[in-house]
């Protein structure tokens, strides 16, 4: 019989991503068949599936702590923000609508059936379903047609565990009150509780312990501290993409207002011989950088005004003139080229920009989303690269003449005609060991070829240790509920 269980969070941020993935890994150990989900996620860090749709990037991570393909079925919903009101609607992989967040509030609860028809496919073929929640439920104004948290377990009658934040401080407050102003069905669903990222000695908390059990009646599951190592899995959340000090190499990242799909940053960030520096709004890109990398966006012209207005711009010049490296992925290469043409108003209301002019080609946005898993040959030195492409858009022009992938004998991306400028649409391309390697070696940097893949796995291992050291692991799994219907 197929079990489920389902992590919330006290807040946003608390965790569940990472917990999950854990979790994950310690079942699959116990040698369960053991499947990710979540209903409804927010990123704009998606990952392409094999069955040729697109997920949230931490589903993606907490397939392969399972030992599978990532899915559709994993993240039925996901909304992937393009302004501060608005986002476009993926379900069960492919693109709904694009609506703002009060009409989307709206209609939220007629997704309920796709949720659903995702979760009972998966059911069917594993005995365990580690399902995700998100943000919190003690969002108690947004429970009508709720299909994240509470509203979701409901309509799958699925037990519940809440995750507080003590790092944030207030955790007592944040379970308490949440078992607080739920409702009475609501609450009784919550059968135990974790804390996580505790810095120090965890007995310190025995007694915040014992007045959460005592105020709530659910049963305790540990006090889980920080796991240093968390930055060396694929991040999903932009607020997570951090600066990492490494060797000389220095890779430069402007961050954009909607940056997407950076998981290119995470196996650059690794090696111990490169440096990746996010720069922030306000500060100049740094002028010792050996590559600029202009990462993807979810709305590219929005964020190629972003980028001017921070001056941005002149300082890709000089650092040109210099003789510096850049390097634009999706978004990015749009930016990169000298005109972005949105005559249907896809992205907003319908323009004709001005690109950065460092490449020559032009980019035309099309209503058609293009979604694959990507193999191509990277041309300068024959080596294979993996990826995958998830972009509106079609990039034309003399500079697509010096194409440096190849892509089943189409050539893909283009370089400026000093050779120091690059761009494509493939994502995903530094995950592929050698390529990055060779790719550095075309910078002047000596580095070593490292397997990439090999460390996310090893991390998930760590985490799964992690856990299982400091969290009842085998009391969780014994909370799940059998799955019905």
């Amino acid at each position: 019989m197929t079990k489920a269980i389902m992590i919330q969070g006290a807040g946003s941020n608390v965790g569940k991503s990472m917990l999950v993935a854990g979790l994950a890994r310690a079942a699959v150990r116990r040698g369960l068949s053991v499947a990710p989900f979540k209903p409804q996620n927010m990123s704009n860090n998606a990952a392409v599936t094999a069955d040729g749709g697109e997920i949230g990037r931490a589903q993606a991570l907490q397939a392969r702590a399972c030992g599978l393909d990532p899915l559709v079925d994993m993240n039925p919903v996901l909304l992937k923000p393009e302004t501060e009101v608005g986002a476009q609607v993926i379900v069960q992989g492919k693109r709904f609508a694009t609506l703002r967040a009060r009409d989307y509030g709206k209609m939220k609860a007629t997704l309920m059936p796709h949720v659903l028809d995702s979760f009972h496919r998966l059911a069917c073929a594993h005995d365990l379903i580690i399902i995700e929640g998100a943000g919190s439920p003690a969002e108690v104004n947004l429970r009508a047609g709720d299909i994240a948290n509470m509203g979701f377990a409901e309509a799958a009658d699925v037990p519940v565990i809440l995750i507080g934040d003590i790092d944030r401080g207030g955790v007592i407050a944040q379970l308490v009150g949440t078992d607080v102003i739920l409702p009475t069905a609501d609450r009784a669903r919550i059968k135990g509780f974790a804390i996580n990222k505790f810095r120090g000695d965890p007995t310190l908390f025995d007694a915040g312990m014992d007045i959460i059990a005592d105020r709530t009646g659910w049963q305790p599951l540990g006090i889980c501290p920080w796991f240093a190592d968390a930055w060396k899995l694929p991040a999903e959340d932009v607020m997570d993409v951090a600066s990492r000090k490494g060797g000389p190499v220095k890779i430069a990242v402007p961050r954009l207002n909607r940056i997407a799909n950076f998981d290119d940053l995470d196996p650059l960030a690794a090696m111990a011989e490169v440096s990746v520096e996010i720069i922030e709004a306000g500060r100049p890109l740094p002028a010792d950088a050996d590559l600029i990398l202009i990462p993807g966006s979810k709305s590219t012209i929005a964020d190629l005004a972003h980028l001017r207005a921070q001056g941005w711009d002149i300082d890709l010049a000089a650092h040109i003139r210099r003789g510096g490296h850049v390097l634009g992925i999706c978004g990015g290469y749009q930016m990169l080229g000298r005109q972005i043409i949105d005559a249907d108003g896809i992205e907003g209301a319908p323009a004709r920009v001005a690109g950065l002019g460092h490449l020559d080609v032009v980019t035309e946005m099309k209503p058609q989303k293009h979604l694959a898993l990507t193999d191509a040959t990277y041309l300068p030195t024959g080596d294979p690269v993996s990826g995958y492409e998830i972009h509106i858009g079609e990039t034309t022009g003399p500079d697509r003449a010096r194409a440096w992938l190849d892509v089943a004998g189409r050539g893909e991306g283009a370089t400026s005609a000093s050779g120091q400028v690059r761009g494509c649409y493939l994502h995903g391309l530094f995950t592929s060991d050698v390529f990055r390697t060779a790719y550095l070696a075309g910078l002047g940097a000596q580095v070593q070829t490292v397997d990439y893949g090999a460390g996310v796995d090893a991390t998930l291992d760590a985490l799964a240790d992690h856990l299982e050291q400091h969290l009842d692991v085998a009391g969780l799994l014994a909370l799940a509920g059998p799955v019905r219907g």
